[in-house]
């Protein structure tokens, strides 16, 4: 009103104030405006960037190594119950330092491939670390495979040295090693020469045996003297953060492995963010790992995570057995427990027939997809306090999205967790435009823990990852606004029924509150009308037999008509890959052959 009455007796100052005033309220509401503007323009688009005040650990993994032995040297890094050992971070990393030494009197040099083929021993860990301390990149190889898969594996990844176990259920790796190699017997185990894979020098087994042209694995730690592993320690500066680190191959549920290479950054830091998540900072934990090593969920969930807080990873078996995981939780009174949905299961199913004394804070499900009734069930039967989710790919070393601390029910029940810190995410159609949040898509990823490329197969990388940087993950998606996601299903998993899109997810996630079912995964089968039929794959509980009649009135008026399957199959277990996924794949072959016959 002031200004008002000196403007009208005409005041040169009144003029000047009430000018700026306007002028400075103008230019506040055109911010707003723009800001409102922006605002919904980022919340009608399916992008995400999480930012952080976190910042980066900018290390090798043989650093972080060091880094666990100064802070936590006298804590269990592995505890290995088949074994009966167990191995502290300090003497981990003396063990690594060694053995590294003892590769390089061999003739590894930096950036040569060392494979490792072996199950969950603490000789694996020791070696992985190894690896990363000479700055040689480990190839992670599948413990089961035959001796054509492992030859293709040591030709795709040019291996120099192999260090592989001895004895693993039926596999005997050195007859293995000799259908791969028949020369061996006859090798110098110093320089082994073989027309078949003639980039493979030198093979160590993890035995207390001799084997002709081979090493063992205590020769190699002996191979090393004082200078040589003091070189080891000294050179640690000269390995690079963004070098290679590993080559980690996909699981191979859609066809023929490929060869993702990650670094150290990649692998340091994934698991870093991966431990916050799942709050592994905030205590010293036991963590039960069922998982095998040689996947992204042992190397990076487990391994990385680990020993980025100062965490003990529990090793049950050497082979996959439930009995022996409620075992080991029990006894070793671990407090996590890793693994995926069918694992998960499986241990369900263990507690309620034992009832043992477990008290678990947190038990983390990944590497599939996870039913809501599930994690309720790991919450009661499980008796966890926490229950989170970890979802990602090998082309993103591993974790992607993560359960957070500030979770709400709805959020650990109906999603795969938030997107991880300094990520960022989009979800798009067909034709590759953003497509609205809350719409479903194919996701793509980008940031600090993407791949480096399928080793030596530049068409392959650039068919998944864009000029831009992205990568297309190939999972049908649903974004929120506030960055957490959920799976609708794989892109190839889709079924199309007489022109309609239909996500198996979310028929399965219904059908898993069904009290009669254990497990079901939902397909695609050939339908000559429509082009493809929903089938329901069944595993129940006490194998109980359930008709398409049954199924389809448990569904009326919960799902729509065209999603309720028409096709129901009866499963008493399903196709999966060493780590635990569903092969879909031959899932539908499986079905196939039997509709055949």
């Amino acid at each position: 009103m002031s200004h008002i009455i000196d403007i009208m007796l005409g005041s040169k100052e009144a003029f000047e104030r009430i000018r700026r005033w306007i002028l400075k309220h103008l230019i506040r509401q055109e911010e707003e405006e723009k800001e409102k503007g922006c605002r919904r323009l980022s919340t009608k688009q399916s992008y995400y960037h999480r930012t952080s005040d976190i910042a980066f650990r900018p290390w090798t993994l043989g650093q972080l190594a060091e880094f666990a032995a100064q802070h936590y040297g006298d804590r269990w890094a592995v505890i290995s119950r088949h074994q009966n050992k167990r191995i502290n971070f300090h003497d981990a990393l003396e063990e690594a330092d060694r053995l590294a030494a003892g590769l390089g009197a061999l003739g590894v040099r930096k950036g040569d491939r060392v494979g490792l083929w072996a199950p969950n021993l603490i000789e694996w860990y020791v070696s992985y670390v190894a690896c990363a301390r000479g700055g040689y990149v480990a190839v992670l190889m599948n413990p089961y495979y035959g001796s054509h898969e492992a030859e293709r594996m040591i030709k795709k990844a040019d291996m120099r040295t192999l260090i592989c176990g001895d004895v693993f259920k039926k596999q005997n790796y050195y007859d293995l090693l000799r259908d791969i190699c028949p020369e061996l017997e006859k090798c110098n185990p110093e320089d082994i020469s073989s027309s078949k894979i003639p980039c493979l020098k030198n093979v160590v087994m993890i035995t207390e045996d001799n084997k002709k042209g081979t090493f063992k694995y205590s020769d190699i730690l002996n191979l090393a003297d004082e200078n040589s592993i003091k070189s080891i320690k000294q050179s640690q500066d000269s390995i690079d953060m963004d070098d290679p680190c590993n080559i980690q191959f996909t699981s191979g549920t859609t066809g023929d492995p490929k060869a993702p290479v990650q670094s150290h950054f990649a692998v340091v830091n994934n698991g870093y963010f991966i431990g916050i998540g799942m709050e592994l900072q905030k205590d010293y934990h036991k963590i039960c790992l069922p998982n095998p090593f040689f996947h992204v969920y042992g190397t990076v969930v487990a391994i990385s995570s680990a020993i980025n807080h100062g965490n003990t990873i529990v090793l049950p078996s050497d082979v996959y057995d439930p009995e022996e995981n409620l075992t080991a939780i029990a006894e070793e009174k671990c407090s996590v427990i890793f693994g995926t949905p069918t694992m998960h299961m499986d241990l369900i199913n263990e507690q309620l027939k034992r009832n043992e004394d477990v008290n678990l804070d947190i038990a983390v499900s990944g590497g599939a997809l996870c039913s809501p009734k599930l994690f309720s069930d790991m919450q009661s039967v499980l008796k966890a306090k926490k229950v989170k989710s970890v979802y990602g790919m090998t082309e993103m070393t591993a974790g992607l999205f993560i359960s957070t601390e500030k979770d709400t029910t709805q959020q650990s029940l109906n999603t795969v967790g938030k997107l991880m810190e300094h990520m960022e995410a989009k979800v798009v159609n067909e034709k590759g435009e953003v497509v609205p949040f809350g719409e479903p898509g194919e996701l793509y990823s980008r940031g600090f823990s993407t791949m480096l490329g399928y080793y030596k197969d530049e068409e392959k990388t650039r068919e998944i990852i864009d000029s831009n940087g992205w990568v297309h993950t190939g999972d049908q998606f649903v974004l929120t606004p506030d960055g957490y996601g959920k799976i609708v299903g794989r892109i190839k998993d889709m079924i199309i029924r007489g022109g309609e899109n239909i996500y198996p997810k979310e028929i399965e996630e219904y059908l898993a509150t069904h009290p009669d079912i254990l497990a079901v995964y939902v397909i695609g089968v050939p339908h000559e009308r429509l082009g493809e039929e929903v089938c329901a794959c069944i595993k129940t509980r006490n194998g109980l037999r359930l008709s398409v009649e049954e199924i389809r009135n448990y569904c009326k008026g919960k799902l729509s008509n065209f999603t309720i399957p028409t096709v129901v199959e009866m499963m008493e277990s399903f196709p999966t890959t060493t780590s635990g996924k569903i092969q879909k794949h031959k899932l539908v072959d499986v079905i196939k052959q039997r509709t055949v016959k």
